[in-house]
């Protein structure tokens, strides 16, 4: 953590900016109180950069929207029933807030929310001590009611009251504390830890989305594995991916792993370095990190002891199925789903071809099955090479390395990104007088297998092939 002076100097920098110190002598000139609060203070306390601004006043909805209107036309609202507007102003994007307190019934999805008097009413309700900081504006006075700051120092995770009292008030914020913990590198406290253990079942009021939105917040941390951990250790993993739980007791084939669930972890964390190695993007790739971490998903399920060792037959075809289950449950995007399945399902295709290489048909088809996920593919097949066995590592290196190579060599010289037959549907068609229907279908697929055997033959070779497979079938 940077030195008081730093941190304090970084605090003056965001108020002098433009946008904040319109909005500070804007509310003060109207009599409100006004804060810069929660994550912009705790980042630059800590050094880190700040992206987003959160302020929070005692001014109601529509005073502040009054407020923004003169400043601004660019308003809008996030939520008025929670308080927040949102406006665009000297070039960045601001949400303000009511001081508030909102808490969730046993029954209820949706926090019950009044609005506060005072700000330190307002800092008491929020997740973590950490979060609770604000930065009153323009007067620049640093309020912590919980001991913020030594938390930062001492790089722990705890709640300003009780976590039972937090996390019954809005349980998703078990959850966000395993995401601190990774994005952070921050310790959750005993007694916290504790808590989020014997609330987990609290978790299933909070809808899908959410859950989905902050599982997704962790996956994009730079070192997702301490928070995948801590939602393992205290159950909460299982209120919606309980299939990672399960991992934890299933050996892997070759007993190289105390279970298949620390290799899950460690192929996650190798899929986020190559991520970075290889100037990936989209980067953080959720698609990519979700595959790695479920990779083995069905393995449990596959489990068989044979011949005095352990199998996992078809766990590939498996876990993509039960990828999309869950993915679907959490109301993941149909593309997210399809993508993260597939590469699932293709993850162990590789695996063999440093016995005895490929035919240049078996690269095509590699290229083929794989389609837009080739890149994620490499680096997932790349990270699920775990083993400690030098030599054994450094040949699946190698043997990956000269696949790729072979891929690029193919792709300059057949155009191997968009392998598809010479003649097209409506080609077909006229060719062989024939109307719309399956034989089409079954003749372009004949056609695309011989593309995919012996590369392009060219469209007079393809013609001829296809009138002699034709005869074939009278």
């Amino acid at each position: 953590m940077p030195s008081l002076a730093e941190s304090m100097l970084a605090l003056r920098t965001i108020a002098a900016s433009a946008p904040v110190a319109t909005l500070a002598q804007a509310f003060a000139d109207r009599g409100h109180e006004f804060a810069l609060v929660g994550g912009p203070v705790r980042d630059a306390l800590l050094g880190r950069s700040v992206t987003d601004l959160d302020f929070t006043t005692s001014a109601h909805p529509d005073e502040t929207r009054a407020i923004l209107d003169t400043l601004t036309k660019n308003v809008w609202d996030v939520g008025r029933d929670f308080g927040t507007i949102a406006a665009r102003l000297h070039g960045e994007t601001v949400e303000i807030t009511t001081y508030r307190a909102e808490t969730y019934r046993d029954d209820s999805r949706k926090p019950e929310v009044s609005f506060g008097d005072t700000i330190e009413g307002d800092l008491v309700r929020r997740d973590f001590t950490i979060n609770a900081l604000a930065l009153m504006l323009p007067e620049m006075r640093l309020v912590d009611v919980s001991d913020g700051i030594e938390d930062l120092l001492a790089g722990r995770i705890r709640t300003p009251g009780s976590p039972e009292a937090s996390f019954t008030d809005d349980p998703l914020r078990m959850l966000r504390a395993a995401r601190f913990a990774s994005q952070l590198g921050f310790e959750v406290v005993p007694e916290t830890q504790a808590s989020m253990w014997e609330l987990a079942e609290r978790l299933d009021i909070i809808s899908a989305e959410r859950v989905r939105d902050e599982f997704v917040k962790l996956l994009s941390t730079p070192d997702p594995v301490p928070g995948i951990r801590l939602l393992v250790e205290t159950g909460l993993v299982d209120r919606f991916l309980p299939e990672l739980t399960a991992l934890t007791s299933t050996q892997d084939d070759h007993g190289r792993h105390k279970d298949v669930y620390e290799h899950s972890l460690t192929v996650l964390r190798q899929a986020i370095e190559l991520e970075e190695e290889r100037g990936h993007e989209p980067s953080p790739d959720v698609v990519l990190r979700i595959a790695a971490l479920l990779h083995d998903i069905g393995k449990p399920a596959t489990r068989r002891f044979e011949h005095g060792g352990v199998t996992f037959h078809h766990h590939d075809v498996v876990g993509a199925k039960l990828v999309k289950k869950r993915l679907r449950e959490l109301r993941f995007d149909n593309d997210t789903i399809k993508r993260t399945a597939r590469l699932v399902e293709l993850h162990l295709r590789f695996f063999g071809y440093s016995d005895q290489q490929w035919t240049d048909s078996a690269v095509r088809r590699y290229v083929r099955d794989a389609g837009d996920e080739l890149d994620r593919l490499h680096i997932l097949t790349r990270a699920d090479v775990t083993t400690r066995n030098r030599r054994k590592a450094e040949r699946l290196a190698h043997a990956y390395d000269d696949i790729e190579r072979r891929i690029g060599e193919l792709a300059e010289a057949e155009e191997l990104a968009a392998v598809r037959p010479e003649l097209d549907g409506e080609r077909i068609m006229a060719l062989l007088e024939i109307p719309p229907g399956p034989l089409v279908g079954r003749a372009y697929k004949y056609l695309l297998e011989v593309r995919l055997d012996e590369g392009p033959i060219g469209e007079a070779a393809a013609e001829e092939r296809l009138r002699a497979w034709y005869a074939q079938q009278n």
